[in-house]
């Protein structure tokens, strides 16, 4: 019988994602099934996917077997809550889009209708007094979720902010030690076969010629082979997500860190803040149609809680995806594959997504395009459903203090977003298609954050009496209070657990 199996994968680009990709592929196939080996150029600078995550990377962590306080303390990292967004709706106005649950369901209909019933009455607080998080965010609490019964202690959502350059080294010497090889080059040139237009290698600068079965394309913006090679083609998302630049800078650490990620809107554009044990990272993202970058790196520096502790690092990036992902024997990671602006935290997820579904798709040297197909299939959704929520954030909004916001409050949405925003109008109902990534938690919590507000709620909350709807709320919420404030300091729990040693 032939032996039709991948005998090799070139992973191209190191940074968050190839290290990703390396190590997930070091742990699932363990450099036994095939070679795998990785090309990166220290003279090539790597960019950050971000330094903030949302919780399914503990899922990508339990994978690699990683023990949790190691990871934290090699990578000075924090745990994250949710992220706070402060200016969006209108300026002053603040929310925060927690993980995790809120409330208690009841009678078989979501929590968040029988409040909402007593909101539009005037006669319950804001969402965040039934959510764990947005309360232990705000008083800047955290702890890992426990065995307590049916407290909301058992079922506590994080995920984590960390260095991610610290990150990709933390993988690539996990990946390296599981026998993934690591090769320094750079590319300066790719072979396709004349038949069918694959990859078959690529040469270095140094004049040595790599070959493989299948290739990973992990060069960030670039696209060296998914792009420049293969001529894949790229979807324009800046109609939609018209930020086009970003300019960070790391600042020092003034007090202890937050759990939570902050996003302040500014007038065309807004600011990243994410707290680490040693530092501060901070960007502003930004749209150049109305704001010089002279003028978006003073507003960036004028707005650090620090002193910066480098110059200020200038993106350039055109927000949407690539035509296909996978194409022909290459998968792009990262970068290279799409991007959209960090406001949600997701592109380190992407990455993540990714390789899973690759994993679960991986192919044999037949490459069957039934499978190629299906794994742009499913991560096409992924990109299309992430852009639809990224979106709201800038068309769900009353602000109308400068050309930037006044173009987002008014600018044309794609349909499924249109039927996301009229149907939650309508009664205040929200539906996940097909496991999309954010569920209707996060949507309600942005949309009323942002002052959506609908004119009705589930006719079924009318079930229950007015004065049992009030006993239940105010029960859910004494409930949450109680088990937040059992809760330690964000900064304690770090000195018990995985503080950094050089610190």
């Amino acid at each position: 019988m032939t032996d039709n199996r991948i005998q090799k994968v070139l992973i191209v680009g190191g940074g968050t994602a190839g290290w990703m990709a390396a190590a997930a592929m070091a742990r699932v196939l363990k450099n036994q099934y095939c070679e795998i080996q990785l090309i990166e150029s220290d003279s090539i600078g790597t960019v950050g996917v971000g330094e903030a995550t949302i919780p399914q990377i503990q899922l990508f962590n339990q994978m690699l077997g990683l023990d949790e306080n190691e990871f934290l303390r090699k990578t000075f990292g924090t745990f994250k809550l949710g992220i706070q967004f402060d200016n969006w709706g209108q300026i002053g106005e603040r929310y925060i889009h927690a993980f995790g649950g809120v409330g208690k369901d009841m009678e078989g209909v979501s929590f968040y209708h029988y409040w909402l019933k007593m909101f539009q009455l005037g006669e319950a607080p804001g969402l965040d007094q039934f959510t764990l998080n947005c309360l232990a965010a705000q008083q800047g609490r955290f702890m890992r979720p426990v065995d307590a019964g049916n407290s909301p202690l058992s079922d506590i959502a994080y995920a984590f902010h960390f260095d991610a350059t610290l990150y990709a080294m933390f993988l690539r010497d996990y990946a390296i030690e599981r026998g993934v090889q690591r090769r320094e080059g750079k590319i300066i040139d790719v072979s396709l076969n004349n038949d069918n237009g694959f990859i078959e290698s690529v040469a270095l600068e140094d004049g040595d010629c790599l070959d493989a079965d299948f290739f990973i394309d992990c060069s960030g913006f670039r696209g060296v082979l998914i792009d420049q090679a293969l001529n894949t083609g790229y979807e324009d998302w800046s109609q939609w997500l018209p930020c086009d630049r970003a300019v960070a800078v790391p600042c020092s650490k003034v007090s202890e860190p937050t759990p939570f990620t902050r996003a302040t809107a500014h007038k065309a554009g807004w600011q990243w803040r994410i707290p680490l044990q040693h530092r501060t990272g901070n960007g502003h993202v930004y749209c150049s149609q109305y704001i010089s970058d002279d003028e978006a790196t003073g507003t960036l520096l004028n707005n650090l809680d620090g002193e910066p502790l480098a110059d200020p690092k200038l993106l350039r990036f055109t927000t949407g995806k690539r035509k296909h992902f996978w194409n022909k024997n290459c998968v792009a990671l990262g970068l290279a594959g799409g991007f959209m602006e960090p406001l949600e935290s997701t592109s380190i997820h992407l990455v993540q997504s990714g390789i899973a579904k690759l994993m679960s798709l991986f192919p044999n040297r037949n490459f069957d395009q039934e499978d190629i197909d299906e794994y742009n299939r499913q991560v096409d959704f992924e990109y299309d459903r992430i852009r639809d929520f990224l979106i709201a954030h800038y068309c769900i909004t009353r602000r109308d203090d400068s050309d930037f916001w006044n173009y987002c409050r008014t600018m044309p949405i794609p349909e499924t977003l249109q039927q996301k925003i009229a149907q939650f109008k309508k009664n205040g109902r929200i539906f996940r298609t097909n496991e999309e990534l954010f569920n209707d938690l996060s949507w309600l919590e942005v949309m009323h954050g942002q002052g959506l507000r609908p004119r009705a709620y589930h006719p079924i909350v009318d079930t229950l009496s007015k004065d049992e709807i009030a006993r239940r709320l105010d029960s859910i919420r004494e409930v949450v209070q109680r088990s937040v404030e059992y809760m330690p300091t964000h900064q304690a729990f770090i000195n018990d657990n995985c503080r950094a040693k050089s610190m």
